[in-house]
């Protein structure tokens, strides 16, 4: 079984996963590298094993959210598809089983809330872990907030949390916003979409998905 220790040691994902970043950069969105990957990898895995799905699928919910947005090295626009298409090479190259292979690559290529549903445990974990992870932390820069909506909203969150209540099959991404920098009208307008599709996503993996914000549901 290749696990996500052998992805992160390939050396093409280390230069696809840092240049993306860097080119995202360039054009003003938010930490997308290293940290992101991580965090993404680490919560997908989480969501499937604290649900009791096999150790195969938790893995592969690992790698998918860590290789998730590597398509960014080739251009914002339909990263899906190309960080889809990216990681079947190298994944093929380390000799992951094509029945696996597919279900990292339909993950990854269907992660994106616009358009795009979960369609399998793989796929619902990578997308509830992707959306949660907002946070001061990947604002690049303090003066951004200022014009930059986006920036300002996740500079706002000063803590958030995915907490897993499997007994009741209930997922929250618990925040604290501090509303001096941005309201909570203001975090809604912007992650709406990326809310509801985790609501979708946690569906299939027969789940609600709650959003508490400063202690409220």
């Amino acid at each position: 079984m290749v696990t996500l220790e052998q992805v992160m040691n390939h050396p093409d994902v280390k230069v696809y996963i840092q240049r993306a970043n860097d080119f995202l950069g360039v054009i003003g969105y938010t930490e997308h590298g290293e940290r992101h990957g991580k965090y993404v990898a680490k919560n997908a895995r989480r969501i499937l094993k604290e649900l009791k799905y096999d150790d195969t699928l938790c893995e592969l919910a690992a790698i998918a959210g860590y290789i998730h947005d590597i398509g960014n090295v080739i251009s914002r626009q339909s990263h899906p598809t190309s960080s889809a298409f990216l990681a079947s090479q190298f994944l093929k190259e380390l000799g992951m089983p094509v029945e696996d292979r597919v279900l990292v690559m339909s993950a990854v290529g269907n992660h994106d809330e616009a358009g795009y549903d979960a369609v399998s445990p793989v796929s619902a974990a990578l997308v509830i872990a992707d959306k949660s992870d907002v946070h001061r932390s990947r604002v690049r820069s303090e003066k951004a907030i200022k014009f930059d909506v986006h920036d300002r909203v996740n500079y706002a969150v000063t803590k958030s949390e995915l907490l897993m209540n499997p007994e009741n099959k209930i997922i929250t991404l618990k925040l604290e916003i501090d509303k001096e920098i941005s309201d909570l009208v203001e975090y809604f307008e912007i992650f709406i979409i990326r809310m509801v599709a985790c609501r979708r996503a946690a569906k299939l993996l027969d789940c609600s998905f709650d959003v508490m914000v400063n202690g409220t549901v």
